[in-house]
């Protein structure tokens, strides 16, 4: 499953009620950094279809999400669990250390 683009109107129903863990990437298109993990974000949501999803936010088209979240830089990622934040992270890292990030949040 290829990342799912999310907007502040979806939000809710895509991160909060998900079945599943979410990983959350507050990015914009601007964002070299938030350029560098994309593909890893997006290989790692196909390798880990069906234990978690992963959704992007851009943050300047979508500035209401990453405002009530407290995001101040990008990329920020945070992890939901049933509708919570468990854990989050900011700035790029390799896909292994996002792998590893996830695997032990989730």
């Amino acid at each position: 499953m290829a990342t799912v683009a999310v907007t502040d109107a979806t939000f809710d129903a895509e991160v909060k009620n998900s079945d599943i863990p979410v990983v959350v990437d507050f990015w914009a298109e601007w964002c070299g950094p938030c350029k560098q993990i994309g593909p890893s974000l997006e290989e790692l949501s196909a390798e880990m279809d069906g234990k978690v999803k992963i959704v992007k936010v851009n943050v300047d088209e979508n500035p209401n999400s990453p405002a009530q979240m407290g995001v101040r830089g990008i990329p920020a990622l945070f992890i939901f669990k049933d509708g919570q934040v468990v854990s989050n992270m900011a700035g790029a890292k390799p896909k292994a250390a996002l792998q590893s990030w996830i695997e032990d949040s989730i």
